[in-house]
């Protein structure tokens, strides 16, 4: 399926009968007030007979059929597209919602591995550049699972324990192109790293608030961020031989910043900050891209990216795929989205709307494979162009 029709699909029908959205009658969209999307007849059947509560089948919020609200900006894109149709994305650019990137090819699921009792709430995952292998943490006993490209399980490390190389509480991992695995180490504060068989082969404990997120950038470099601290830095180091060489922070006045990742042909970054609530709100996030520099070059939070999307995003991982436009997970609506580049940022364009229960990560391999961690089912998923 196209990446434009399955955009249609997420945005355009009701996610609960499949029935596309209408501008009048039982098909007009509206608003929960956890902001999912339903039809009014799907509305009406949920509420039952007497019309007094309704539980919305994504989240479970319990609401009255009078907390409703008519979905403006689906119901704007509907006059756009007009009765016959047209382009989502040519819908976009005329409504001011960014310009339309040249959308990825359609994905399909190729390979689902993982699972409960496999995994165990995993928290992040990477590809090796150049093996295809895919190393995951989680919380299980051994918090590193590497995969082979068919999806066989071909070793397990990273204990956990109070050695200097057990890892307590692993929040992200990535590989570097000589196939060492670097994890970030909520626990202790550590960023630690490991050759390709599992054998620790250096920690670092550089005054690090909480190391969160990372990326390689280099044969022998990683960025990551300190979201306690606010702060990016860029990490150097031999892990032939196990030493370090630089440690520096290289952006500073984020907010709590989480996923990160790396454009390998451009060296720009683009990272995910957490905004803190303010008032009755859960908080929102915002994404940041700086170039190879550190030089702000685009940013765009929930709030703006709500006016091209009719249902609140909540961003968790972040990355460039081969073109270096930016891709991000969302758990609001359990999806995967194309941002655009960054000269063209903020686009929009769903690539995967159906299947994810709650994608915390998200990676590319060498084969231009799209890999989405899915904490909800503790699985990976593995997707292809079709």
């Amino acid at each position: 399926m196209a990446a434009e029709d399955e955009a249609e699909l997420s945005l355009l029908e009701c996610r609960v009968c499949f029935e596309p959205y209408g501008p009048d009658g039982q098909r007009r969209p509206l608003n929960l007030p956890c902001g999912h999307v339903l039809c009014r007849g799907c509305v009406g059947a949920l509420a039952g007979a007497e019309r007094q509560r309704l539980e919305c089948p994504f989240c479970r919020r319990l609401c009255g059929p009078a907390e409703t609200s008519e979905c403006r900006p689906l119901l704007q894109l509907l006059e756009l597209l007009g009765p016959a149709g047209g382009g989502l994305a040519s819908a976009l650019g005329r409504s001011g919602g960014g310009a339309a990137a040249a959308a990825p090819a359609g994905l399909g699921l190729r390979l689902c591995l993982g699972g409960w009792g496999s995994l165990v709430n995993p928290t992040g995952v990477a590809a090796c550049p150049g093996s295809g292998r895919l190393a995951v943490a989680h919380d299980g006993k051994k918090r590193i699972h590497v995969f082979g490209p068919s999806g066989f399980c071909l070793r397990r490390f990273g204990e956990r324990g109070d050695a200097n190389n057990d890892i307590k509480y692993a929040l992200d991992v990535t590989v570097t192109s000589d196939g060492h695995v670097v994890v970030t180490d909520g626990g202790d504060c550590s960023v630690k790293a490991f050759d390709s068989e599992g054998r620790g082969v250096l920690a670092v404990r550089e005054g690090f608030c909480l190391p969160w997120g990372l990326d390689a950038a280099a044969k022998s470099e990683v960025i990551l961020t300190d979201s306690e601290a606010g702060a990016l830095y860029r990490l150097a180091a031999d892990f032939q031989r196990g030493e370090l060489k630089k440690c520096q922070m290289i952006r500073s006045r984020l907010v709590s910043p989480r996923a990160v990742a790396v454009c390998q042909s451009s060296g720009a970054v683009v990272v995910v900050e957490h905004l803190k609530a303010r008032g009755p709100s859960k908080g929102s996030t915002r994404v940041t891209i700086l170039s190879a520099e550190m030089d702000l070059i685009g940013q765009v939070d929930s709030f703006g990216l709500n006016l091209v999307f009719p249902s609140r995003i909540y961003a968790t991982a972040v990355a460039f795929d081969r073109e270096g436009r930016v891709i991000v997970t969302d758990v609001c609506s359990q999806a995967v989205i194309c941002l655009g580049k960054p000269e063209e940022f903020p686009s929009f364009n769903p690539l995967i709307s159906h299947g994810l229960s709650y994608p915390v990560g998200l990676t590319y391999t060498a084969n231009n494979s799209l890999v989405v961690l899915d904490s909800g089912d503790h699985s990976v998923k593995v997707y292809s162009s079709t």
